[in-house]
């Protein structure tokens, strides 16, 4: 039995696979997140990535992997950079930042790593 929540949607321009995504203009649709204060609402899984509107699956709960895109600790709340990656969530002093979730080991730029997605808010 798989332990995570996935969900279909509909691809808004393309999005790389293990990338952070966001909801997009209207309602079953996704694009891939491109800042520290996109509402992130999960990771895609869909190998070799996927197009302008084609069907992509949405980790939205549970474990996945993601593509990091600098150094991040283990245990630190994750949300995107500007492609889309995972990356530490270090919001200014009160600043709140949506993030993906956690990562479940160090690591660096260019990894792929394990992470369990669980969207939620940090306050700096």
């Amino acid at each position: 039995m798989d332990p995570r929540i996935v969900r279909t949607y509909k691809a808004s321009g393309a999005i790389a696979n293990r990338r952070l995504v966001k909801f997009g203009a209207s309602d079953g649709v996704v694009s891939q997140a491109s800042a520290a204060t996109d509402a992130i609402i999960g990771v895609v899984d869909y190998p070799n990535g996927c197009a302008d509107g084609e069907v992509v699956d949405v980790v939205l709960f549970g474990p996945a992997d993601v593509d990091a895109g600098g150094t991040i600790a283990r245990g630190v709340r994750i949300t995107a950079d500007a492609n889309g990656k995972a990356v530490a969530a270090a919001p200014a002093t009160g600043v709140n930042n949506p993030t993906a979730g956690i990562i479940l080991v160090s690591a660096v730029s260019g990894d792929i790593a394990p992470a369990f997605v669980q969207p939620s808010q940090v306050q700096g």
